[in-house]
């Protein structure tokens, strides 16, 4: 049984430190700098023989307008609605502020049990500040320091003795205590890790990505018809990469919000660029891409760059242009994008261009229909024979180029794998043969089986000389 924790507090008093300590990999992304996190971010862990679901909040701020601030407490609320327990963390350093005071208010008339985590208590710095925790109201604190792992017993203790109370409740009530059983887990950064090993059994991951303030969070929240991610009019708001499970039309699927990609040289600061890593990690280990683009700017060079990047990490590819409501003459501004993405990404013909708006949910389902469609031909298997009677059939039409009077001649074709689809093609002076005429067989391939989009790999091999090894 899998107990829903939120991990709570102001801003920067380590939230983000312990949620990747107990879900034992480095997810959220940590920076000295308050506010990193802004969305819910969720994933599995363990403290002692605990299952937890453990969700990170951004930090709390007493603001109600419709500020930045005030949107993150809102999710902070909504997480705190859905835990079974609620971990308060505060700063031992710095003690008790009136925000805490505030929050620890909210948290009592929520009604969840509480366990205080005063934070940054190694050594003797944190004494005073875990002293003023009493004043709280909420129990015992549990002194801890979430970097260097020390007072995690006594954060189970706590974690524990709400578990048994909430138990203890369930079978007075006669009910049945509505744990979360299943969280997709972020797979832990490794930038020299390899693809994953193909599954036909796991779930459709799509990842939304593109320049900051294109609408990828506002565009996933209308797929989910939740407002499930901080949005608004200011660039950058997302920072981590998070991932929501699914289910469209019986099929299961992985939704994965990114932080925007800006050009390498505007990239300056410490935190964008981890969350310009986190993007491209995505990307990476995503099985289709959507690239979202603002109606004003698509198909800018940003754009392409970061279309080609997804096409070269071989990954299945959807273009997007989102706020589609705010479009004054839409079939000719279709026309137009239509226009530019031929010509920008003439080595990957085909890939579906569909018109959206998150905030209408206009066209939402095709934009889903697409992913699939895409994410289909990217698993694509096609058989030997037809491979071969495809490669006599183009290669007849238009016959190979012979450098130095000496034409290239195709042996035999078949596919190496999928996702995306590999082939080998067999040939004498294969080392020879041009990247045109590579593409030619490409594209002439993709019109022959219907694998419109799909990056497709061609692996070009000689043919073994019988003799070679043989002495004279």
């Amino acid at each position: 049984m899998m107990l829903t924790v939120a991990i709570v507090g102001r801003p920067n008093v380590g939230k983000s430190t312990l949620f990747n300590r107990l879900a034992g990999r480095k997810i959220a992304i940590v920076d000295d700098i308050p506010g990193v996190t802004r969305d819910r971010k969720e994933a599995p862990g363990r403290l002692g023989d605990l299952d937890l679901k453990l969700i990170d909040t951004a930090g709390f701020e007493d603001v109600t307008d419709a500020s930045l601030e005030a949107r993150m407490r809102r999710q902070t609320e909504v997480a705190i609605s859905e835990a079974d327990v609620c971990v308060f963390v505060y700063d031992a350093r710095t003690g008790i502020t009136a925000v805490d005071e505030i929050f620890a208010q909210v948290l009592r008339k929520s009604g969840k049990p509480v366990v205080v985590a005063a934070n940054k208590c190694e050594g003797k710095r944190g004494d005073e500040g875990l002293m003023e925790a009493w004043r709280l109201g909420l129990g015992d604190p549990a002194p801890i320091s979430a970097e260097h792992g020390e007072g995690m017993a006594d954060l189970y203790e706590g974690i524990r003795q709400a578990a048994d109370k909430l138990e203890a409740q369930r079978l007075k009530d006669g009910g049945a205590l509505a744990l979360d059983a299943e969280v997709e887990a972020e797979e832990p950064f490794d930038p020299d890790a390899e693809a994953p090993p193909e599954d036909p059994t796991k779930p459709v991951r799509i990842a939304f990505v593109g320049r900051p303030n294109a609408g990828k969070s506002t565009l996933v929240n209308g797929i989910l018809d939740d407002e499930r991610f901080v949005t608004g009019p200011e660039a950058g708001i997302t920072r981590d990469s998070v991932t929501v499970a699914w289910n469209w039309a019986g099929r299961e699927i992985r939704l994965v919000d990114t932080a925007g990609l800006r050009k390498r040289a505007k990239v300056q600061e410490k935190l964008e660029r981890l969350s310009t890593m986190e993007t491209t990690h995505s990307i990476r280990f995503a099985d289709v891409v959507v690239l979202v683009m603002d109606p004003t700017e698509a198909f800018e060079r940003q754009d392409m760059q970061i279309a080609n990047l997804c096409l070269r990490e071989g990954r299945g590819l959807v273009c997007v242009v989102t706020k589609w409501d705010t479009v004054e003459k839409p079939s000719e501004m279709r026309k137009l994008m239509e226009e530019k993405l031929e010509d920008e990404l003439p080595h990957a013909r085909g890939v579906p261009l569909v018109t959206v708006s998150g905030v209408t949910r206009r066209n939402l389902d095709k934009l889903m229909d697409a992913c699939l469609k895409v994410h289909k031909d990217w698993s694509a298997r096609i058989k030997t024979r037809d491979l071969n009677d495809w490669l006599l059939y183009v290669t007849q039409k238009h016959p190979p180029p012979a450098p130095d009077g000496k034409r290239i001649k195709p042996r035999y074709m078949a596919q190496m794998k999928t996702r995306p689809p590999t082939f080998v093609l067999i040939a004498s002076r294969a080392d020879d043969m041009p990247e045109t005429y590579k593409r030619y067989l490409i594209n002439e391939m993709r019109q022959a089986f219907d694998l419109p989009g799909v990056p497709i790999r061609l692996v070009m091999k000689a043919n073994k000389n019988p003799f070679a090894d043989k002495e004279d």
